[in-house]
C-alpha cells in the first residue's frame, strides 16, 4: 500500500490537427495513412487556379495605385513652386491631402498583395512537425472548407506517459524521481516524473442555472481516492520499440521519499 505505483496509465502524444487555411478543391493528396512525415512535407495540395487569379488582381491594383501615387506628388510639387498669385493656398493643401490619400491607399494595395501571396502559398498544406500522419479523411476531389480537419499528425517527438495516481499516494510523488514505465507487451521504458497536475474536476459542485452551486445531496461514508494526473517524461526509448498513442501501461516510481527512510 506504500508503493507508488499505478496501471491506470497511458502512453500520450501531441497530435496536430491539420485543415486547410484556404478553401477549395483538393486536387493532390501526397500521403498515405500511417505514413511517417517530416516537417515541411506536402500532405495535400488545393486548387491555386482562383488564388492566382487574386494574385494577379492584387499585382495590379497595386500598380494603379502606384501611378496614382506617383501623378498626386508630382502635382503636389508643381503647385508648390507657383506663385501665390497664380495658386490659392487652399488649392495647394488640396495638392498635398491628395498626396497623403494616395498613399495610404497604396500602402494598403499592397497589403491586400501580400495577403493575395499568403492565401495562394498555403493552397500547398505541409506538415508543420516529423510525425506520424493517422486518421487520414481527405482525397483528391474533396471540397476543403476552412478550419476543417482533413487528417491528424502526431509528433513522434512527444511521446510520453500520463499516470493516473490516488491522492494518498501524491506525498510519495516528486519531480524528478525515476520511474519505470511497463507497456501491456512487457517492453520496459525508464522516465522520470516531470510534474504532477495541480487540479481535477470537482464533480459534486456543478453551477446551476442561478449560477449558485449545486451541490450533489448524497455522500457516501466509504469515499474513494480521487486520481490526479501525473506527467511522465520518456528519457531513452529503447531501439526497435515503437510508441502508440493511446495505450495503456503500468509506473511504479522507482525511488521516492518512504523507500529511503527504510533504506536508512
Amino acid at each position: 500500500m506504500e508503493s507508488p505505483w499505478t496501471r491506470d496509465a497511458r502512453v500520450k502524444a501531441d497530435v496536430v490537427t491539420i485543415s486547410a487555411d484556404v478553401a477549395g478543391i483538393v486536387t493532390e493528396v501526397r500521403v498515405h495513412d500511417n505514413q511517417l512525415v517530416h516537417k515541411g512535407d506536402v500532405l495535400f495540395v488545393v486548387d491555386s487556379e482562383r488564388y492566382e487569379n487574386a494574385l494577379a488582381t492584387a499585382d495590379a491594383a497595386l500598380a494603379a495605385q502606384q501611378v496614382e501615387k506617383t501623378r498626386r506628388g508630382s502635382e503636389a510639387k508643381r503647385r508648390a513652386a507657383l506663385d501665390a498669385a497664380v495658386i490659392s493656398a487652399e488649392s495647394r493643401e488640396s495638392a498635398e491631402y491628395a498626396v497623403g490619400t494616395a498613399s495610404a491607399q497604396y500602402r494598403a494595395a499592397a497589403a491586400a498583395k501580400h495577403l493575395a501571396e499568403l492565401n495562394l502559398h498555403r493552397t500547398v498544406v505541409r506538415a508543420p512537425v516529423t510525425g506520424y500522419v493517422t486518421n487520414l479523411h481527405v482525397y483528391a476531389g474533396d471540397f476543403a472548407a476552412v478550419g476543417a480537419p482533413k487528417l491528424a499528425l502526431i509528433d513522434s517527438a512527444s511521446f510520453y506517459v500520463m499516470g493516473y495516481f490516488e491522492e494518498t499516494r501524491l506525498p510519495l510523488l516528486k519531480a524528478g524521481a525515476p520511474v519505470d514505465v511497463r507497456l501491456m507487451d512487457g517492453v520496459a521504458l525508464a522516465g522520470h516524473i516531470e510534474s504532477v497536475a495541480r487540479g481535477i474536476t470537482d464533480r459534486d459542485a456543478a453551477t446551476g442555472r442561478e449560477l449558485l452551486a449545486d451541490v450533489n445531496p448524497t455522500f457516501n461514508w466509504v469515499r474513494l481516492a480521487q486520481r490526479v494526473p501525473v506527467r511522465i517524461a520518456i528519457d531513452k526509448l529503447p531501439q526497435g520499440v515503437e510508441l502508440v498513442a493511446g495505450t495503456t501501461c503500468t509506473v511504479t516510481i522507482t525511488q521516492h521519499p518512504a523507500a529511503k527512510k527504510k533504506v536508512a
